[in-house]
Protein backbone atom coordinates (compact mmCIF):
# COMPACT_ATOMS: atom_id res chain seq x y z
CA UNK A 1 0.00 0.00 0.00
CA UNK A 2 2.81 2.37 0.91
CA UNK A 3 4.54 1.76 -2.60
CA UNK A 4 1.14 2.44 -3.96
CA UNK A 5 0.64 5.60 -2.22
CA UNK A 6 4.12 6.62 -3.13
CA UNK A 7 3.34 5.90 -6.97
CA UNK A 8 -0.26 8.67 -6.69
CA UNK A 9 1.80 11.31 -5.00
CA UNK A 10 4.61 11.41 -7.48
CA UNK A 11 1.55 11.13 -10.57
CA UNK A 12 -0.32 13.79 -9.11
CA UNK A 13 1.75 17.16 -10.40
CA UNK A 14 -0.03 15.29 -13.84
CA UNK A 15 -3.17 17.04 -12.72
CA UNK A 16 -1.90 20.60 -13.11
CA UNK A 17 -3.28 20.92 -16.39
CA UNK A 18 -6.59 21.57 -15.32
CA UNK A 19 -5.21 24.93 -13.82
CA UNK A 20 -5.28 26.49 -17.24
CA UNK A 21 -8.58 25.17 -18.35
CA UNK A 22 -10.57 28.50 -17.74
CA UNK A 23 -7.73 31.03 -18.63
CA UNK A 24 -9.17 33.77 -16.42
CA UNK A 25 -9.01 31.73 -13.51
CA UNK A 26 -7.73 32.58 -9.82
CA UNK A 27 -4.08 32.80 -10.47
CA UNK A 28 -3.80 32.06 -6.46
CA UNK A 29 -5.78 28.20 -7.46
CA UNK A 30 -1.98 27.16 -8.95
CA UNK A 31 -0.47 27.18 -5.24
CA UNK A 32 -2.93 25.03 -3.52
CA UNK A 33 -2.57 21.79 -3.19
CA UNK A 34 -4.77 19.36 -5.60
CA UNK A 35 -7.67 16.85 -3.95
CA UNK A 36 -9.03 14.22 -5.29
CA UNK A 37 -11.31 11.73 -5.07
CA UNK A 38 -12.79 8.55 -7.10
CA UNK A 39 -14.13 5.25 -6.30
CA UNK A 40 -10.73 3.79 -8.62
CA UNK A 41 -7.34 4.89 -9.38
CA UNK A 42 -4.93 3.14 -11.50
CA UNK A 43 -1.57 4.51 -12.07
CA UNK A 44 0.39 3.70 -14.93
CA UNK A 45 3.99 5.11 -14.47
CA UNK A 46 5.71 3.26 -17.08
CA UNK A 47 3.01 4.87 -19.93
CA UNK A 48 2.93 7.87 -17.29
CA UNK A 49 -1.07 7.72 -17.34
CA UNK A 50 -3.65 7.73 -14.74
CA UNK A 51 -7.01 6.74 -14.54
CA UNK A 52 -9.28 8.05 -11.81
CA UNK A 53 -12.95 6.39 -12.34
CA UNK A 54 -15.98 6.30 -10.54
CA UNK A 55 -17.50 9.62 -8.92
CA UNK A 56 -14.69 11.42 -9.64
CA UNK A 57 -14.10 14.83 -7.82
CA UNK A 58 -11.09 17.29 -8.32
CA UNK A 59 -10.38 20.34 -6.24
CA UNK A 60 -7.52 22.66 -6.31
CA UNK A 61 -8.90 26.56 -4.85
CA UNK A 62 -11.92 27.60 -6.14
CA UNK A 63 -11.58 25.10 -8.75
CA UNK A 64 -13.78 21.91 -8.81
CA UNK A 65 -14.13 19.57 -11.30
CA UNK A 66 -15.94 16.82 -11.59
CA UNK A 67 -16.94 13.68 -14.24
CA UNK A 68 -17.19 9.72 -13.97
CA UNK A 69 -13.77 9.15 -15.50
CA UNK A 70 -10.84 11.68 -15.74
CA UNK A 71 -7.33 10.06 -17.75
CA UNK A 72 -4.24 12.30 -17.41
CA UNK A 73 -1.56 11.40 -19.36
CA UNK A 74 2.02 12.80 -19.58
CA UNK A 75 4.27 12.94 -22.92
CA UNK A 76 7.97 12.69 -22.90
CA UNK A 77 8.70 16.59 -22.81
CA UNK A 78 6.49 16.81 -19.57
CA UNK A 79 3.15 18.09 -21.09
CA UNK A 80 0.14 16.95 -19.70
CA UNK A 81 -3.40 15.92 -21.71
CA UNK A 82 -5.93 14.86 -19.61
CA UNK A 83 -9.92 14.25 -20.52
CA UNK A 84 -12.97 14.06 -18.48
CA UNK A 85 -15.88 11.91 -19.40
CA UNK A 86 -19.40 12.41 -18.52
CA UNK A 87 -21.21 9.48 -17.20
CA UNK A 88 -24.78 7.98 -14.86
CA UNK A 89 -26.66 10.65 -16.84
CA UNK A 90 -24.72 13.73 -15.55
CA UNK A 91 -21.73 16.15 -17.57
CA UNK A 92 -18.17 16.19 -16.92
CA UNK A 93 -18.34 19.86 -15.39
CA UNK A 94 -15.91 22.47 -13.91
CA UNK A 95 -16.08 25.82 -12.32
CA UNK A 96 -13.62 27.86 -11.05
CA UNK A 97 -13.43 32.13 -9.69
CA UNK A 98 -12.25 34.45 -12.43
CA UNK A 99 -9.06 36.36 -11.21
CA UNK A 100 -10.05 39.84 -9.85
CA UNK A 101 -13.85 39.54 -9.91
CA UNK A 102 -16.59 38.23 -7.72
CA UNK A 103 -17.59 35.77 -10.36
CA UNK A 104 -17.08 31.94 -11.05
CA UNK A 105 -16.23 30.42 -15.00
CA UNK A 106 -18.43 27.39 -15.20
CA UNK A 107 -18.21 24.67 -18.20
CA UNK A 108 -20.01 21.40 -19.28
CA UNK A 109 -20.11 18.97 -21.30
CA UNK A 110 -20.04 14.95 -22.41
CA UNK A 111 -16.23 14.98 -22.94
CA UNK A 112 -13.85 18.15 -21.74
CA UNK A 113 -10.25 17.81 -22.98
CA UNK A 114 -7.34 19.94 -22.19
CA UNK A 115 -4.11 19.81 -23.91
CA UNK A 116 -1.40 21.79 -22.14
CA UNK A 117 1.85 21.61 -24.72
CA UNK A 118 -1.14 23.44 -27.28
CA UNK A 119 -3.05 25.75 -24.61
CA UNK A 120 -6.06 24.42 -25.91
CA UNK A 121 -9.40 23.45 -24.05
CA UNK A 122 -12.10 21.41 -25.58
CA UNK A 123 -15.56 20.63 -24.97
CA UNK A 124 -17.31 18.12 -26.95
CA UNK A 125 -20.64 17.53 -27.14
CA UNK A 126 -23.79 19.25 -25.28
CA UNK A 127 -21.21 21.85 -24.22
CA UNK A 128 -21.66 24.90 -22.53
CA UNK A 129 -19.45 27.86 -21.03
CA UNK A 130 -20.88 30.36 -18.67
CA UNK A 131 -18.53 33.41 -16.92
CA UNK A 132 -20.60 36.02 -15.18
CA UNK A 133 -24.01 36.40 -16.55
CA UNK A 134 -22.87 35.47 -20.02
CA UNK A 135 -23.16 32.18 -21.55
CA UNK A 136 -22.65 30.15 -24.81
CA UNK A 137 -23.89 26.31 -25.84
CA UNK A 138 -22.82 24.12 -28.82
CA UNK A 139 -22.08 20.64 -29.45
CA UNK A 140 -18.49 21.82 -29.46
CA UNK A 141 -16.60 24.63 -27.58
CA UNK A 142 -12.68 25.13 -27.89
CA UNK A 143 -11.13 27.76 -26.50
CA UNK A 144 -7.30 28.56 -27.89
CA UNK A 145 -5.00 29.89 -24.83
CA UNK A 146 -2.56 31.20 -27.22
CA UNK A 147 -4.64 33.75 -29.54
CA UNK A 148 -7.75 34.17 -26.63
CA UNK A 149 -10.00 32.61 -29.27
CA UNK A 150 -13.08 30.35 -29.21
CA UNK A 151 -14.80 29.12 -31.59
CA UNK A 152 -18.28 27.56 -30.52
CA UNK A 153 -20.25 25.05 -33.01
CA UNK A 154 -23.57 23.47 -33.39
CA UNK A 155 -21.51 20.18 -35.01
CA UNK A 156 -19.25 18.01 -32.84
CA UNK A 157 -15.70 17.55 -34.86
CA UNK A 158 -15.80 14.04 -34.38
CA UNK A 159 -19.05 13.66 -34.89
CA UNK A 160 -20.41 11.65 -38.35
CA UNK A 161 -22.10 12.89 -41.36
CA UNK A 162 -25.54 11.70 -40.58
CA UNK A 163 -25.22 12.86 -36.60
CA UNK A 164 -23.57 16.35 -38.47
CA UNK A 165 -26.36 16.72 -40.56
CA UNK A 166 -28.89 16.97 -37.28
CA UNK A 167 -27.24 18.69 -34.74
CA UNK A 168 -28.35 22.32 -34.01
CA UNK A 169 -27.18 25.86 -34.10
CA UNK A 170 -25.02 27.61 -31.55
CA UNK A 171 -26.75 29.94 -28.59
CA UNK A 172 -24.95 32.79 -26.90
CA UNK A 173 -26.42 35.19 -24.39
CA UNK A 174 -23.82 38.25 -23.85
CA UNK A 175 -25.20 40.66 -21.35
CA UNK A 176 -25.05 44.30 -21.74
CA UNK A 177 -21.58 45.81 -19.99
CA UNK A 178 -21.72 48.36 -17.73
CA UNK A 179 -19.20 50.42 -15.44
CA UNK A 180 -20.04 48.71 -12.30
CA UNK A 181 -19.49 45.08 -13.88
CA UNK A 182 -16.31 45.70 -15.81
CA UNK A 183 -14.58 46.66 -12.13
CA UNK A 184 -12.60 44.55 -10.47
CA UNK A 185 -13.50 42.99 -7.03
CA UNK A 186 -12.60 45.49 -4.56
CA UNK A 187 -12.31 48.56 -6.41
CA UNK A 188 -14.74 51.40 -5.67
Amino acid sequence: MNAHRNRLSRGLPLLAFLIALPVLAERADRDQPVNIEANRITVDEARKVQVFEGNVQLSQGTMVLRAEKLVVSQDANGYQKGIAYAGNGRPASFRQKREGRNEYIEGEAERIEHDSKAEKAELFNKARIKSGLDEVHGQYISYDARSENYVVSGTSPDASAEQAATQGRVRAVIQPKNRDTEKPAGTP
